[in-house]
């Protein structure tokens, strides 16, 4: 797994005060049967700014919030109360669990999928994490995407999304090895990528090329093309050291 790189602290983050606003949603409801969080589910906005997301997310005749909204500019919008179960996630699963919005933090980043996440937005969530993974200890393996959870519906964060950077932050999960390019070459093994997948946390019932382009959003977004060795390869290390991840005390 990817550690923090020397001097940098995994858990050094904080809200500055005057970053960070209340903005209250109507969207949310008690989380379900005691549950509470050990997921953090990050997504994109897909819309034309934060302010035009503040209001979609604040409007009841949509049904749909998140716990927190950081805008381009690395300013933070509370909209629902953490302990509570906000409307960001819908249908999917991780880790073989559905009813991912009463075991999860939902954060939604002002960004279009298309851009690069810029350095005001990404400081702003290198901010946030930490606060709540430490409230709720949780550990790197539960900070996914959208896309992780639902990869037949939904492709938030994107490929845009730097992951990398997170881990090196010690907020993110990512596995020690990189397969070389030179393995980037036709891989036929799909039932061993798929098992492998699904011990990593993925569901199991989206179609093969809809995992495919899922796992490589996260964590090899420059991949194109049908499955390779690289694929695989990359798969299993990931299942093998996301299994020791989550036996791990948590920090």
């Amino acid at each position: 797994m990817v550690t923090p790189a020397a001097g940098t602290h995994a858990r050094s983050g904080g809200l500055v005060a005057d970053t960070l606003f209340q903005h209250p949603s109507p969207n949310f409801g008690d989380r379900r049967d005691g549950r509470v969080p050990d997921l953090i589910v990050l997504h994109y906005t897909a819309m034309a700014s934060a302010e035009a997301a503040l209001e979609r997310l604040s409007d009841p005749a949509f049904e749909v919030s998140s716990h927190y909204l950081i805008g381009r500019d690395g300013r933070i919008w509370q909209l629902v109360p953490e302990e509570k179960r906000a409307w960001h996630a819908g249908a999917g699963s991780w880790l073989g669990q559905g009813d991912v919005n009463s075991r999860s933090v939902g954060i939604e980043l002002d960004n279009d999928g298309k851009t690069p996440f810029g350095e005001p937005l990404m400081a702003a969530l290198e901010g946030l994490l930490p606060d709540i993974m430490d409230r709720w200890s949780i550990g790197v393996s539960g900070v996914i995407g959208h896309s992780d959870i639902a990869p037949a519906r939904k492709s938030d964060p994107g490929r845009r999304f730097d992951w990398r950077r997170l881990a090196r932050s010690g907020l993110a999960f990512w596995p020690d090895v990189e397969p070389a390019s030179s393995l980037e070459v036709g891989g036929d093994n799909w039932a061993g990528f798929l098992d492998a997948l699904a011990a990593s946390g993925f569901p199991t019932d989206p179609a093969p090329d809809a995992l495919l382009e899922a796992f490589r959003a996260r964590f090899r977004p420059h991949a194109r093309g049908p499955l390779t060795q690289a694929d695989v390869l990359f798969a299993l290390h990931l299942a093998n050291d996301r299994a020791l991840d989550l036996k791990e005390p948590l920090s």
